[in-house]
């Protein structure tokens, strides 16, 4: 988990994950990768600014909002099976199912609450270093506002004519890896059931001091 410093520092850096607003029709076969998260950027930051439920940390109207918005945009599957490691290949299709819901409710549990600090930040693309036949890029950006400015970058991958996000790196930490060193040490405990169950028990107890 990320500590306490980083969560805070990055929490509208992250929030800008969980909101990717826009349609997938709306995305331009030639747009660059650098382009589309610039583009999604600001729709995120301008989605939650307008949104009161959002910035208050209504997890059932993210959960909806992911859902809708955010999923098309991004591999999670593949995600998913990155942070859970070797012991993914080993899944059934039904437990491979399980993680990928369970994961998805952690991390808009986790990162709710970071929604209600967007205010003025605003996001800077740096340029990207990649050839023109690339298929796997990494887009670095900075969000800036009250402080020092936060780090982001996004590895995507191309996905016919599209780009989708597959993780993200926020103050020099990839959000997958770090979740792969917990998962990994449940999976050699207690299996696959048991990262399942453990994934289980944190969204409860997330979920009641949520208040929900």
């Amino acid at each position: 988990m990320l500590n306490r410093r980083l969560f805070s520092q990055s929490a509208a850096a992250v929030a800008s994950l969980m909101l990717l607003s826009v349609p997938v029709a709306a995305l331009a076969s030639e747009e660059t990768p650098d382009a589309m998260i610039k583009r999604l950027s600001n729709e995120v930051l301008e989605t939650i600014r307008s949104d009161s439920s959002i910035k208050s940390g209504d997890v059932d109207k993210i959960m909806v909002l992911v859902d809708r918005l955010l999923m098309p945009h991004v591999n999670f599957r593949r995600m998913t099976a990155a942070a859970v490691g070797p012991g993914w290949r080993k899944a059934t299709p039904e437990q491979q199912k399980r993680l990928q819901d369970e994961f998805k409710v952690l991390l808009v549990r986790t990162y709710s609450g970071a929604l209600s600090q967007v205010t003025n930040q605003t996001v800077e693309v740096k340029p990207l270093r990649a050839a023109a036949g690339d298929k796997d890029v990494l887009v670095k950006t900075e969000v800036r506002g009250k402080g020092d400015p936060v780090q982001v970058d996004y590895r995507l991958e191309k996905d016919g004519a599209s780009w989708k996000i597959y993780n993200l790196n926020v103050l020099g930490v990839w959000i997958v890896d770090t979740y792969r060193t917990q998962f990994g040490q449940e999976v050699n405990a207690k299996g696959i059931d048991g990262l399942i169950e453990s994934l289980v028990a944190r969204n409860k107890a997330n979920a009641a001091g949520n208040g929900k």
